[in-house]
């Protein structure tokens, strides 16, 4: 399908007013298993690379490529070096097309990213995309155009998402942390107008990861992503909470309660102490949400990590700081660089 062929159309997800904030949680995901990624949805490719020699992420780099660009819209992006076993080192560039967003420009935007990498930096680079939308028929490859005897365009593999769902009995025996990924994103869309569905797959979801033998570290990380992007109603979160302290009791492995104890308890101890700042922090909290919500075009109330952490003067800051920002993800890394104490 051409690019010319994608139609400005919603998806059914956003129609019934389901849209949700996946892109933060892939990123960090990938970023953690990277290696696991390209195995799972581009073997081929992944066979061609040299793992031994390791990778780098390179999000300066790709900040410089995307700085100029007008594109809109949810989506995960990261660049990565890699040497190939034939000794030659290129540059991989990762998209991820997120749940429910707008899909007219994706394959212009993989061109663009594409042709600007080699322009800025002289390096080949290969464009790989993974589909995590809920249109069946949506299934864009390339890029291109002829004018005048003059021919240009890129062409690139994809993974769709929703054709694993036939594969479910494959997902459950997989050991690659992707499959918890996959099955986690599949459930929250299939789940998201029915809450108590979504409670017993989430159960479900994070005691499987019990069962397949993951260590401390898979188990806290596949868990934040389930959690994200699996979200439910407080009381339903505390009808989890209370499974999952049993759970880990019996088994004798505190890895998901101990964290999240430590982090509740820090919560409340916090509020305690900003409850004077209570009325100022949510009033600037809210109203640069709706800035935000407004201008990218998202759902408000999947704003809250970012805001997460930030004092009231920090929300003030940042809404200066959104007057200029050009993406949403600039915003995120602001707020993550206010988190860490930088300038």
């Amino acid at each position: 399908m051409s690019d010319s062929e994608n139609t400005d159309e919603n998806s059914a997800t956003e129609e019934r007013g389901e849209r949700q904030d996946f892109d933060t949680p892939w990123k960090k995901i990938v970023k953690a298993y990277f290696k696991e990624f390209v195995h799972f949805f581009f073997p081929e490719i992944a066979r061609q690379i040299d793992w031994a020699k390791g990778y780098e992420f390179l999000d300066k780099e790709l900040l410089k490529i995307a700085k100029d660009a007008s594109f809109g819209g949810k989506r995960a992006d990261i660049m990565a070096r890699v040497h190939l076993l034939t000794g030659e080192e290129e540059w991989v560039l990762c998209h991820i097309e997120i749940q429910g967003q707008d899909r007219k420009g994706f394959s212009k935007r993989m061109y663009v990213y594409n042709y600007r990498g080699f322009d800025f930096f002289d390096r080949k680079v290969a464009s790989l995309a993974v589909l995590a939308d809920d249109n069946p028929s949506w299934r864009p490859d390339h890029f291109s155009y002829e004018v005048l005897e003059t021919k240009a365009g890129l062409w690139f593999p994809t993974s769709k998402l929703l054709d694993f769902k036939d594969r479910w009995n494959w997902l459950e025996g997989s050991s690659n942390p992707f499959a918890a990924v996959v099955m986690a994103h599949l459930k929250a869309v299939e789940t998201g107008n029915d809450p108590e569905h979504r409670y017993r797959w989430k159960l479900y979801l994070i005691k499987r990861l019990y069962r397949m033998g993951c260590g401390r570290r898979d188990v806290l990380l596949l868990f934040e992503f389930i959690d994200w992007i699996m979200s439910m109603p407080e009381k339903l979160e505390d009808g989890l909470w209370k499974e999952l302290q049993e759970m880990e009791k019996e088994k004798e492995m505190e890895y998901i309660t101990s964290v999240q104890r430590i982090g509740r308890r820090e919560g409340l101890q916090e509020g305690r102490q900003e409850g004077r700042q209570e009325g100022r922090q949510e009033g600037v909290t809210s109203l640069l949400g709706r800035l935000i919500s407004k201008k990218f075009d998202i759902d408000r109330q999947t704003l809250a990590p970012v805001f997460a952490g930030l004092t009231a003067e920090q929300v003030e800051e940042l809404g200066e700081f959104f007057m200029t920002a050009r993406t949403l993800d600039e915003i995120r890394e602001r707020a993550d660089e206010m988190r860490l104490g930088k300038s």
